[in-house]
């Protein structure tokens, strides 16, 4: 019995000099051993394991090519040679375009399905015509008091003092506020990347980035001195390009 226990201490020995030559990150149950008088089995320390959706070289090497983009920019803009004129050229073009919020969100809808939503859904908005989500309907009802061709970009609407703007297909609010020479207005981008404005607004009742469904009430038309009728601004932008709204709204 003694022998038996000499020989278990001598391997705990060994043991314990073998683990001081180890690295700093091996460990051993030697202590057990020594207060038990069993043997264990010793475990070689590992690294730390990284996070599968984040490794610091990868994000590390982003950030760098990230500052280093941002450093040539500022050199192509700031260096006077008319050489980097078309590049200066293509990164304001590409700086200035507008992020396609709605071609995005039924993208992720249609992979995903819809994200959790953090607001109560509105329950307000027309469900006629689901078939033809596609194509815009009349926003108030009214008649055209000034036509395309006398500005080239939208058309004046006058309705009744008290009616209420809807939107004519559904999109992402992308402006709401005011803006020279329509007032109060509204802007909503479409799956199709086309616009809808709506300016001469009385009042707004959307928020910037809110998707909006068919038939959502988006604001008040503007009520006339004597309060006897209502007028608003309507446009279609397309392409970079305003269009005729008789072109694809059925007016009555």
């Amino acid at each position: 019995m003694k022998d038996r226990r000499k020989d278990i201490q001598d391997r705990i020995n060994k043991r314990r000099k073998m683990s001081e030559k180890r690295l700093s990150g091996s460990w051993t149950q030697i202590d057990n051993e020594g207060h038990y008088g069993f043997e264990t089995t010793a475990y070689e320390g590992t690294s730390e394991k990284e996070h599968p959706l984040f490794k610091k070289e990868y994000f590390y090497f982003k950030a760098l090519a990230s500052l280093c983009l941002f450093l040539l920019i500022a050199v192509i803009f700031k260096h006077p040679s008319a050489k980097l004129d078309d590049t200066r050229s293509f990164v304001n073009e590409t700086m200035n375009q507008e992020f396609q919020f709605a071609t995005v969100s039924n993208w992720y809808e249609d992979k995903f399905g819809k994200p959790i939503a953090f607001l109560p859904e509105d329950t307000s908005s027309t469900t006629e015509n689901e078939g033809l989500t596609n194509q815009y309907a009349l926003p108030a009802s009214g008649k055209i008091a000034e036509s395309f061709e006398s500005n080239g970009e939208g058309v004046i609407m006058e309705t009744d003092a008290d009616s209420r703007v809807k939107v004519m297909t559904e999109g992402v609010v992308i402006f709401a506020g005011s803006k020279d020479d329509l007032g109060k207005t509204v802007v909503i981008q479409h799956s199709d990347k086309s616009e809808s404005w709506y300016g001469h607004l009385g009042s707004i009742d959307v928020k910037l980035y809110e998707n909006v469904k068919k038939g959502k009430e988006i604001g008040e038309v503007t009520a006339s001195d004597d309060g006897t009728k209502g007028t608003f601004y309507l446009a279609i932008k397309k392409d970079d390009k305003f269009i005729d709204p008789k072109k694809v709204i059925p007016f009555e």
